[in-house]
Formats: C-alpha cells, structure tokens, sequence
C-alpha cells in the first residue's frame, strides 16, 4: 500500500497511509432516490432503536455491495539487479540481497473500486492504479475483466477506469457531501487485507479536514469507521446509501485501522468524474502565483479592515493570468469573483473550481507610500498546471553567510552584512538586507510555522522588510527591531535562495 510523505517520520508518530483496497459501493435501481422499506419508511427512519439500526445497516450493505470491485494491479517490474550492485550469486548472504531488492519491486498492487453507471465507468484512488501496466477489476460475483484508464486526477487522488462487461451493471450515484454532519452514521464498504466486500460501521467525526502532505483540493470527511490497507478507493456511505466520500487516507501508529480514516467528499469527486469524462483530464483556473495567508500580524502593520486574504510573494510570469491583470508581487486580494477571500488556500480553491479562460472581478490592496489603496480589476484565467507535485530543487538551500558577525540578537536571530558575493546568490534587485546566519532554538521565532506548517525562518534567508521599513544594513534592522515589545506585530520581506532562483516569501509573527 503506498504510504504518503509522512510517514517518514519515526514510528512513534502518526502516519497517514493510503488505504489501499477497494471500499464496496452500493447500488440502487434506476431511479430510485433513497432506499425504501415496505412500510415506505427511509432507512433512515428504521435507525430508533438498536434493533432497527442493525436492520438499516444490512439493508444499505445489501443493495450498496454488488457495485464494489475488487482492483489488482500488475506494475511495470524493474531489472532484479541495478546497475553496479552485487548479483545472487556474487553476494555473501543470498537473504540480505533479497532483503535489498525487494523494497524496489512493485509487480502488483490491490485496491478498492466502485461502479458509476452501468456502462461500466469505476472511481478509486489514483494512487492504487499508479504505475500499473494492466489493472483487473474483480466484480462480487467473481467475474473480471481488465480495465482501461480513462484519466486521472492528481490533486484529488483519483482515477476513473472503465471496464466492458457487455451488460449493464449495478451501479451507485455520487450523494451530496456538504449535507453530512459531524455525528452522522457512515459505512464504510471494501476489501481490507484483500477480505472482499467487508463493512464497517461509525460516524462522520468531522468535515472539511486537512492533513499533511495533502493539496489544497484535498478536504476530507473524517470517520472512525474502521478502514485499513486495502479500503483505498471504496465509498463511505450514509443511511440513506448515498455515498458521501471515497477512502483514501488513514492516520495510524501501526499502519492499521486505528479510528482516524479519511474520505474524499463526492462533491469533489463528482465534478473530477464529469470532466474526466467530457474532456479527458480536469482543467481549473490560474492566476500564475506564489501566495501567503493574511494574519493578524499582517493586517494590523497594512492597517487592512480585517485579517483576510491572499498576499502575492511571487508573480511567476508577466503574461499569467494575474500578470496580464496589472497585479504584483506585495498586492493583498481580498474578493474574487465577488466573494470574500480567505486565505492562501481559499483563493486557490476559489481560482481552481472556476473555468480556465474565464474573466473574474478581484478586488485587491496595494501598497503606495504610506497608504494602502483599495483597486478593482479583471482577470481572465490561465489554466493551472497538472503536476504539482515538489521537487528537491525547490527546497531552499541554506547559503554561507560570510560577512559581519553582529552580537546584537534581536527575536534570537544571529545576523550578518550582506556582502556583494552573498548577493551574487540571492539573485535580487537591490543588493540591500541582512542575512540570517542562526537562529536561536531557544528563542520564539524559531517555533513560527509557515502556512505549510513548515519553519517560517530559515538560516540563509534575506531579510529586505520589516514592518515596511527598508533593511539596508545591520544598523537599520536593529534601530527598528530594538523599538518593539511584546505583543507587537512583525512583518518581515524575505528572501530564500533556491536552485531554480531567489524567492520572497512574507513571515508573520507577534513578539513573545
């Protein structure tokens, strides 16, 4: 089962898994809109007692079941010796060997799927048919068939496959995530450890969650319905057999169920699923930027009405979107498309969920002088670009910082003069600031995270601003720094060094 990036951590912490399996989906007849009792009750309404719950629950599994699938996945198998290493029969201990080559051997995967219409379209996770050269979906009754790849979403986590039966199948319809509550019953239906067509019971423990390592498009549905490796891709269904979210992630110390599953909402899953289907790959909106959260610190030194919105750090291209629009880095957008922004990750779902090649109103704050002036502008959209995924070039490397030591240690921070080859690296206009040679692991500022949730500061970076004031030198940075007191806001302008190039980024603090 793949496991996400935090699992790199040390075993004592919590690790977010994928769940790997198929979840069973349910079905319904045509047409029907919510199940019946012969006394014409919902499911729902069985669910007063102990005994009528326990009827509700069989009653979903039964009619959701025969739309799950089974997914098998045979991947492309690398050569058993890489280059430059030592073959079977060269190396002292056979098992060792085996010990080093199977980690990187990926011949075959199992997960958890579920039918949409009955022509034979599947959702599941993206993650449990990566990298596959065949995928055979297994329905309940035992029969397979292998299956295409339609297209992928992988800012969601999901794809959608088709297989060909030559009859129509059960199917299930995608329900209305946003109509689920926190304490509401869920099912969960799949294939955990390769135990086809189990169910799970709990409730809805909260909506609209975020976990690391996860994009912007990525809210899940938290539940304590049990869901283990092999759950990946299979449906959460309420009492009314709706399915309200697709398992994807698990929060666990052990790798198995511990009450902490993750559900994509099929809100979000349904609008993947259309445009998958209409044009072949999902298209959202672009502005072309890098963009920091408006916090309080920030919106009492801008003297902004309130603390939100979104604040450009970078403007990747003059002829994106947000380019062609007149914006600029520094410029604060509060509205888009008439609607209140926010934060970052606000307006990055609110750009995204709009049509590429649309024109949207943006109301937005720009510096000038001591003022901060409200404009208005349009912008047509540019179309966001489909991997997103981070690469090691874009982390920031930490530069030497070879000028004047300064003993003065204002917020904790050990600075130095910027010198002409130390701003040969940072690749900036200007050539002014002070560089952050250390930061005290003692001192507060090394505990303010970034909006990833990442370390704000960093040794190497540039300080340009603080509280709007130019950072020319050592001198002019202290004056200002020295001035404040706790409970003050701090704004500084910074600039990372990175291999592809110089970054601003915004940090954001109140002095402790």
């Amino acid at each position: 089962m793949p496991v996400l990036k935090s699992e790199k951590n040390s075993s004592s912490k919590i690790r977010l898994r994928c769940a790997g399996l198929v979840l069973a989906c349910f079905v319904f007849s045509a047409g029907l809109t919510g199940a019946q009792t012969n006394n014409n009750e919902t499911i729902r309404d069985l669910a007063a007692t102990p005994e009528r719950l326990s009827a509700s629950f069989a009653e979903v599994a039964k009619r959701v079941e025969p739309a799950v699938v089974n997914i098998d996945t045979k991947g492309k198998i690398p050569e058993i010796t890489a280059k430059g290493e030592t073959a079977p029969g060269q190396s002292d201990d056979i098992l060792d060997f085996l010990r080093r080559q199977m980690p990187n051997r990926r011949s075959a995967a199992v997960g958890s799927g579920f039918i949409v219409d009955k022509s034979g379209y599947v959702l599941t996770n993206h993650h449990v048919v990566e990298d596959a050269s065949r995928i055979i979906v297994r329905l309940q009754s035992g029969e397979e068939f292998s299956a295409k790849l339609v297209g992928i979403d992988e800012e969601t986590d999901l794809a959608v496959l088709k297989i060909n039966a030559g009859r129509d199948l059960a199917f299930i319809r995608l329900g209305d995530s946003d109509a689920a509550q926190v304490g509401d019953w869920v099912l969960a239906i799949g294939s955990p450890f390769g135990l086809a067509q189990s169910v799970t019971a709990g409730i809805v423990s909260q909506t609209r969650r975020e976990t690391p390592y996860t994009s912007v498009f990525q809210k899940f549905i938290q539940t304590d319905a049990a869901i283990n490796r092999g759950n990946s891709g299979g449906p959460l269904v309420n009492m009314n057999g709706d399915v309200i979210g697709i398992n994807s992630q698990i929060a666990t110390t052990t790798g198995d169920s511990s009450g902490i599953g993750f559900a994509l909402p099929s809100n979000e899953a349904a609008n993947v699923y259309r445009q998958i289907l209409q044009v072949g790959r999902v298209r959202r909106g672009y502005l072309g930027v890098l963009l920091d959260s408006v916090k309080p610190e920030f919106a009492k030194v801008y003297n902004l009405p309130e603390a939100k919105g979104a604040i450009i750090t970078e403007l990747r291209d003059k002829l994106s979107a947000a380019g062609r629009a007149g914006l600029q880095t520094g410029d604060i957008i509060t509205e888009f498309g008439g609607e209140k922004v926010q934060n970052a990750a606000d307006l990055i779902q609110k750009v995204a969920s709009t049509t590429p090649d649309k024109e949207v109103n943006v109301t937005f704050f720009r510096e000038s002088g001591a003022q901060v002036e409200r404009r208005t502008t349009v912008i047509k959209l540019g179309e966001r670009p489909s991997n997103n995924t981070i690469s090691d070039a874009d982390e920031p490397k930490k530069l030497p910082a070879n000028g004047q030591k300064n003993n003065v240690e204002p917020f904790g921070l050990t600075l130095s003069e910027l010198t002409p080859q130390l701003a040969a690296n940072y690749r900036t206009e200007g050539g002014r600031g002070v560089v952050v040679k250390n930061i005290n692991p003692a001192s507060f500022i090394a505990d303010v995270k970034n909006s990833g949730g990442g370390d704000a500061l960093r040794e190497g970076d540039l300080i340009q601003r603080i509280n709007r004031i130019p950072v020319t030198n050592l001198k002019t940075f202290n004056n200002t720094a020295l001035k404040l007191k706790t409970g003050d806001a701090v704004v500084l302008h910074i600039v990372s060094p990175l291999e592809r190039g110089a970054q601003m980024r915004i940090v954001q603090f109140t002095i402790q």
